[in-house]
């Protein structure tokens, strides 16, 4: 399990039809473009009867768009529209295949559509868990081998997917039977908010983007206001990330996700000048060289107290902030099942992990907050 985190750890930081059968074309009639302020990878627009969504990155340097179209009101939906998949809305059944998926459900109460998911053991929310307990919910196997028999047999309205490359021969599989592929790109944004925002992407197949608007604006809020606190605090503590697998370190890039909360949080993170995609990976005399003297220290893999970290490398120690006792963990925090919540619920609360990190940093600046993810190593 440790393994598998520590894989996850990395994976988070940088954590249908055919391909070839694309084509795109563009409506007649003018629709209204739903508002998406930080999200660079989806795009919604509205029309009379009917929606079109378009993911411009399902996955890093993807090539083309996929259209989605989803429909109210098959009369008013013009005859010459080409997508890649069409949807009846809203929907009734819904499969998803990341944990991440779950909070927005949850959040537009729609949790009780979800009828499949590969793996139920990640998935840490007590609603949804519950749902799970009552068999309302059904094991479809691994991810990158998903049981399509089950799956077919459970017919949902839509799949929601996610995937690192374009050939998903699962995907491919499922679409040909009728039942429709959607990609979702949440993991490849950067931006904390862009993350989050994603809600909205969710909220169309429900007819419900009134509600998801509402829910975003506030996290939106909640993380601009924790951002303002955190840029009024006197300190600009210095902050080291990661740890090794096999001799090798990893950490996020500069310009990755979990920087920026750094950044937000009005710290310096000593890899920021980097830019990439994925993880740094980099020997340990380097980061030593490098942040031996950082004040403190978040991530570090799967480890949840020093004894491990000790146990696992003798030159943990060398770091001030292990000999301070400043460094923080989110692998401790999990579901019943050994589900890291903060895979399934951090992407969608940045506003919490923002406040998590000022904590930490500032630990006057939010005297009364109880950090969500995060936590200090025992």
């Amino acid at each position: 399990m440790k393994k598998i985190i520590f894989l996850l750890s990395i994976l988070f930081i940088i954590s249908c039809k055919d391909v070839s059968q694309k084509t795109t074309s563009t409506p007649s009639e003018k629709g209204k473009a739903v508002s998406i302020d930080y999200a660079k990878g989806f795009s919604i627009e509205e029309f009379d009867g009917y929606k079109i969504i378009s993911v411009t990155t399902p996955w890093p340097k993807a090539e083309k768009p996929f259209t989605y179209l989803l429909v109210e009101d098959e009369e008013k939906v013009p005859e010459t529209l080409t997508y890649d998949q069409r949807i009846q809305i809203p929907i009734q059944k819904v499969v998803v295949t990341s944990t991440t998926h779950i909070p927005s459900l949850e959040s537009l109460h729609e949790e009780n559509t979800l009828v499949g998911f590969p793996n139920l053991d990640y998935i840490s929310s007590e609603k949804t868990r519950n749902l799970i307990h009552q068999e309302k919910i059904k094991e479809l196997g691994q991810n990158e081998a998903i049981n399509t028999e089950i799956l077919l047999n459970l017919h949902p309205d839509v799949v929601i997917g996610f995937a690192i490359e374009s050939n998903n021969k699962t995907y491919s599989t499922i679409s040909k039977s009728g039942i429709p592929v959607v990609y979702n790109g949440d993991w490849t944004e950067t931006n904390p908010l862009g993350k989050a925002e994603w809600i909205k992407f969710f909220g169309a197949f429900y007819n419900k983007e009134k509600e998801a608007d509402s829910i975003f604006k506030h996290i939106e809020t909640e993380y601009i206001a924790a951002k303002k606190i955190a840029k009024e605090t006197t300190e600009t503590p210095t902050v080291l990330a990661g740890a090794m697998y096999k001799d090798v370190w990893y950490l996020p890039y500069g310009n990755s996700w979990q920087a920026q909360f750094i950044k937000d949080a009005h710290a310096t993170y000593l890899y920021s000048e980097t830019q990439g995609s994925g993880s740094i990976s980099t020997a340990f005399e380097s980061v030593l060289a490098k942040a031996q003297h950082a004040d403190y220290w978040i991530a570090p893999g799967a480890f949840t107290s020093y004894n491990a970290m000790k146990d696992a490398s003798s030159h943990y120690q060398e770091f001030d902030a292990f000999q301070q006792q400043k460094i923080y963990s989110f692998a401790g925090v999990t579901g019943e099942t050994g589900g890291v919540l903060y895979y399934e619920l951090a992407p969608n609360r940045p506003d919490l992990v923002l406040k998590d990190m000022i904590k930490f940093f500032h630990p006057e600046a939010l005297p009364h907050y109880e950090p969500t993810f995060f936590k200090p190593l025992n």
